[in-house]
């Protein structure tokens, strides 16, 4: 199986109207199908709504290099895919599958020790069927 590395971005609202940015990763069928990645990660990343409710530029560039630092400790051997990012209203949320949460925790720890205290909550979930992912994608802009 060959991860690749091609996205989707749409935008939606959360219950209460405000904007909520997606992004979702394409070409996981084979990853869904395999029946390997049975446990979802969602990692919750909260931060002061800034400019349209998204995080300031210095709070998006840490993002971005924590999840960077992440993507490559758990997509290595492909322990874990991130599937999903959501961001918006004061978080952020990063989606794994992953095939043991317990490593996933081992290789987040390993990965985030040289950054400060990241302001995040993490919770983890059998998802055998990738019901969030299914759901998620049903938002992919037509055509992409």
């Amino acid at each position: 199986m060959v991860l690749k590395d091609e996205w989707f971005s749409t935008m939606a609202e959360t219950e209460d109207g405000q904007p909520m940015f997606i992004s979702g990763r394409d070409c996981l069928d084979e990853f869904r199908l395999s029946g390997k990645l049975k446990e979802r990660v969602e990692i919750y990343w909260s931060y002061k709504p800034a400019f349209k409710n998204l995080p300031t530029d210095s709070e998006g560039e840490l993002m971005e290099e924590a999840t960077l630092a992440l993507r490559k400790a758990v997509e290595k051997d492909k322990l874990a895919i991130l599937t999903g990012i959501y961001t918006g209203n004061g978080e952020r949320t990063l989606v794994f599958y992953c095939r043991k949460s317990s490593v996933f925790g081992e290789r987040l720890n390993e990965a985030w020790k040289d950054f400060p205290q990241l302001p995040v909550t993490i919770y983890v979930e059998n998802d055998p069927e990738w019901a969030e992912y299914m759901e998620m994608y049903e938002v992919k802009p037509y055509g992409e």
